[in-house]
């Protein structure tokens, strides 16, 4: 209630049965029942809520309890309307232990937008304390709450029985009794304002409004003044903090990090109405991971806490034994223990600092308390649609009044607007974490190049807050040291476009095993897409995101210098020689993936000087406002055009132009230099197809192992050599090729003129043939096949060490069929 609004109140004296004693004209004004309609009667003819006597009887106990109520309901209008009213019952008592209730009732009906706002304003004011005095037609005290002595510092005793002028004797109480007097003629309400200076022990000057309002009897008849006392000061404060709540809506949430807007919430409490805050935020909820904590099913273990704001009226903020960030130990019987387990409120007027109470729980927060006196202490749970995100801890150390009720309902509807911003930041911290972790695993942690290549890498997504986006590159070592660089642009932005990327990836992966040229592999990855946008899709109309991807494929062979390459409607790679020289390959463009066009793809094949540079990019690097994709393309050139460069820098160079801007699309570039494996490092021959060539070319590996050192590896090598050169003879026509590298690993390659794939059998001990493959699965890391124009290579690869299985293996074991 503020000293503006007393005059607009409506009153009515009650008994202890809920029985109306005394009217005002305020109230007919307001519900529009006269005196004799009301006196006599139960309150329930206007509160219908408490129509029947067993309700009345329940709500008058709880007034007993509580010593008083206040809160917002419905009267009934006299014309059967029902009005919006915000109703606050006092306890006011009379000599020998006799009880009222004094009910004083304000409109709050305003239009539905600000219904909120008004109701949480004045649920505040009503629970500010108000000084209550019931006088007879003598101006004597007949009724009187506890509230009123701390406004002018008299005494029930002293009051019950006396007239103004007699209790307190000054040229100030002969104004007011005139005033009443008046009051009594003309049956209306005035109201006026004076300072009292309390007894020294009580406090010093402060202002108060007063209202003097006629009470009627049954008979329309005055019956006395009722006297409504508020402390202008307190109902000042109150309304200016109520301007600060009000500004909470632009103060919080400017940011969507958890941690900035816990300390926003710190900020703006304090000194607002508490003298040190801090806010602590479960950590799921600053993460952005683990499942999150449900109010109500906290067990035997309290959920970890970390602190996330901090304020305070001193400097340093020494009331706080953990700074931000740090975990904070909560002791199950403390204010905040309670508050985390209940999911409620606490409102600890004075905290008890005597020995063997719950702060000795906490020795490095009990320590904090006595030295920097903090005496009253609310905490607010931090809880969004029954998720618990944290505590808020409001606390008082030199403002001497503690918390009240109205403070906890502030503190509440401040924590209650920071909800909002805090479970925004809360859900983008787990969507981000979710689409970093998702981005982490779609694009490859570490470029392994092998011999064949250095790499370095670049990637800006378009959406730069999640930090994800539809462009992918990667580098996949393939057999014989060789290795197939991919880039690729799926439609779109963000997670989905992210997520679509990486079935692209995955399916690039996989085909990428089979060994396939450049063109057959886009070709099977464009069947892919189409097949998953069919399987995608539940409304035929409308295309997978996948569809229309770009990408380019080439494969790089260091001993041959040679770099096939076909692309999807992708853009041409930009190939620098060592002399600085920049091209644009003219690749025949290919139609996107999943269009379905029936287009087939085409390959090129480049011969590369050593120390070649190739950048493979997307059209976000070089399509920008302002400028076309020549003329990026161009850009992009030009910044590669420095051989001597590291590829590191490099990258940095080429992706200036995009960096700080705002992006339309992903940004990407994959950067390579080629290497050549030295002519020691490869040997070969081709051989004829006959009985001998096995032998020979057993014979022959032996010799290049010895060669090379390798001599450990002589019994296995000559075992994997001699399984695949008898298949190629026994199988293929025309001379055999076999070519042994010695890179990362020994590479064992058989060419034929068969173009069919062997593959293994399981052979039964009857069977004289079908276990050569399984030799050779045993005797290598890994094997396969890959089609070439005129047939297939068969490879195998072992680690540069013996390999241990050679020793558990005959010479003469029998070969596999194709």
């Amino acid at each position: 209630m503020h000293a503006s609004d007393i005059s607009d109140t409506a009153f009515a004296l009650l008994d202890g049965q809920g029985t109306v004693v005394a009217w005002t004209q305020a109230a007919q004004h307001l519900v529009g029942y006269s005196a004799d309609e009301v006196v006599g009667r139960s309150a329930a003819l206007v509160l219908p809520s408490f129509g029947e006597a067993s309700a009345m009887s329940a709500f008058v106990e709880q007034c007993r309890a509580r010593n008083g109520w206040s809160g917002a309901t419905a009267v009934r209008h006299r014309d059967g309307r029902m009005l919006d009213v915000g109703l606050r019952i006092s306890l006011v008592r009379g000599q020998d232990g006799a009880v009222r209730w004094l009910a004083s009732v304000t409109d709050i009906g305003v239009p539905s937008g600000d219904a909120v706002n008004v109701l949480v304003q004045g649920s505040i004011l009503d629970r500010a304390p108000i000084g209550v005095v019931v006088r007879d037609l003598e101006l004597r005290c007949t009724w009187v709450n506890d509230a009123m002595e701390s406004h002018d510092g008299i005494s029930r005793g002293r009051r019950l029985g006396f007239g103004i002028t007699d209790a307190w004797p000054s040229v100030e109480t002969e104004a007011t009794e005139a005033v009443m007097r008046r009051v009594l003629r003309s049956g209306s309400t005035k109201v006026h304002e004076y300072r009292t200076w309390l007894p020294a022990s009580l406090g010093e000057e402060r202002p108060y409004a007063v209202s003097f309002s006629c009470l009627q009897g049954a008979d329309g008849q005055p019956l006395g003044v009722c006297n409504i006392s508020v402390d202008v000061a307190e109902s000042r404060r109150v309304r200016e903090r109520l301007v600060v709540l009000g500004e909470a809506g632009t103060r919080l949430g400017r940011t969507l990090d958890v941690m900035q807007t816990g300390q926003e919430l710190a900020d703006l409490a304090v000194p607002l109405f508490a003298d040190f805050v801090a806010v602590d935020l479960e950590q799921s909820a600053l993460f952005g991971e683990g499942p999150p904590v449900r109010i109500g099913s906290i067990g035997k273990r309290l959920p970890v806490l970390r602190r996330a704001g901090l304020a305070s009226i001193r400097p340093g903020v020494p009331e706080s034994p953990w700074v931000r960030g740090e975990p904070v130990h909560v002791p199950f019987a403390s204010p905040i223990g309670v508050a985390l387990i209940t999911g409620e409120s606490r409102l600890v007027p004075k905290v008890d600092t005597s020995p063997g109470s719950w702060i000795d729980r906490m020795p490095a927060l009990a320590q904090r308390i006595r030295e920097n006196g903090m005496h009253s202490v609310m905490v607010v749970p931090i809880r969004a649609r029954r998720v618990l995100l944290g505590t808020a801890l409001f606390v008082r150390t030199e403002n001497p009044m503690p918390f009240q009720e109205c403070d906890l309902l502030l503190a509440e509807e401040l924590v209650g607007r920071a909800v909002v911003s805090l479970d925004n930041a809360r859900q983008y911290a787990r969507a981000n974490t979710a689409a970093l972790a998702l981005q982490c695993n779609l694009l490859p942690r570490r470029l392994r190049g092998g011999l064949a290549v250095e790499a370095a890498s670049r990637y800006l997504p378009a959406d730069i807050d999640r930090g994800v986006g539809g462009d992918w590159f990667d580098l996949i070592p393939l057999s014989g040291a060789r290795v197939a660089l991919v880039v690729g642009d799926v439609v779109g932005h963000g997670v989905n476009a992210a997520a679509k990327m990486g079935k692209l990836r995955a399916a690039a992966h996989t085909l990428s095993g089979l060994e396939l040229p450049p063109d057959e592999l886009l070709a099977h990855l464009d069947d892919t897409v189409q097949r998953v946008a069919e399987g995608d899709s539940d409304d035929p109309d409308r295309s997978d995101a996948a569809v229309g991807a770009t990408c380019l494929y080439a494969v790089y062979d260091p001993v041959t210098r040679k770099c096939t390459m076909a692309t999807a409607g992708h853009l041409p790679p930009a190939i620098i020689d060592p002399k600085g020289r920049v091209t644009f390959p003219d690749l025949p463009t290919g139609v996107p993936l999943g269009i379905g066009l029936g287009i087939p793809f085409e390959a090129v094949e480049l011969e590369l000087p050593e120390g070649s540079l190739l950048a493979l990019y997307t059209d976000g690097l070089i399509e920008t406002r302002g400028q076309d994709i020549e003329e990026g393309m161009h850009r992009l050139g030009t910044a590669l055009a420095q051989p001597d460069l590291s590829l590191e820098d490099l990258c940095t160079r080429a992706m200036e132009p995009v960096q700080g801007q705002e992006a339309c699309d992903d940004a990407s570039l994959l950067l390579v230099r080629t290497r050549t494996l030295s002519p020691n490092q490869v040997a070969s021959w081709t051989l004829p197809s006959d009985d001998t060539t096995a032998r020979r070319a057993r014979n022959l590996a032996a010799g290049q192992l010895a060669e090379w050192g390798l001599e450990g590896l002589e019994d296995s090598t000559k075992l994997i050599v001699s399984e695949l050169v008898t298949n190629a003879v026994r199988h293929g026509t025309g001379p055999i090729d076999l070519r042994l590298t010695r890179h990362q690993v020994l590479t064992v390659e058989v060419s034929d003129t068969d173009a069919c794939s062997p593959r293994p059998r399981n052979a039964s001990p009857s069977n004289e043939n079908g276990r050569g493959l399984a030799i050779v699965s045993q005797l290598s890391r890994r094997w396969g096949t890959r089609p070439t124009p005129g047939g297939k290579v068969i490879w195998a690869e072992a680690d540069l060490a013996t390999h241990p299985a050679a020793d558990r293996l005959p010479v003469g074991a029998p070969t596999s069929s194709t």
